[in-house]
């Protein structure tokens, strides 16, 4: 299931090269983001699982031959993660399935929030403040 065609807009921020979402194109970008969560949670807790069962029969993913299962997935996981930062999303937390989109709010760069079960953007908070700092999307406006 390749996931190479992000129908998403948006903007550009020349200064940066950074992308900033609206709170609707955000939005909009979220059945695309949650196939691609799926998976990366998935793939995510497959190679917990792997390097749970390494550790208990003492090995290192570092002793794996580049071709392993392990390293396979570590590689999906990537390819993955950067379909996310391709269009401008920033994963924050692979068992969570926390997504930001950087946004601009009366001249500031906020994070626009998204956990991984809801159904829309409800949330945001400031760019050093984290998930702790999550507000409901109405106090921005």
């Amino acid at each position: 299931m390749p996931y190479n065609q992000a129908q998403i807009k948006a903007k550009d921020q020349p200064s940066s090269g950074k992308k900033f979402f609206t709170l609707d194109e955000a939005n909009k970008s979220l059945g695309y983001v949650r196939r691609v969560v799926d998976d990366i949670m998935g793939v995510y807790s497959q190679v917990v699982a792997m390097r749970r069962k390494l550790e208990e029969l003492g090995e290192s993913q570092f002793s794996l031959s580049p071709d392993s299962e392990y390293e396979q997935l570590m590689d999906r996981l990537g390819v993955l993660v950067d379909e996310l930062h391709q269009m401008g999303a920033e994963l924050k937390d692979f068992e969570k399935g926390l997504v930001d989109f950087p946004a601009i709010h009366k001249d500031r760069e906020v994070l626009l929030c998204w956990k991984h079960g809801e159904d829309t953007i409800d949330h945001w908070h400031e760019v050093d403040a984290g998930f702790s700092g999550r507000q409901p999307i109405d106090k921005l406006k």
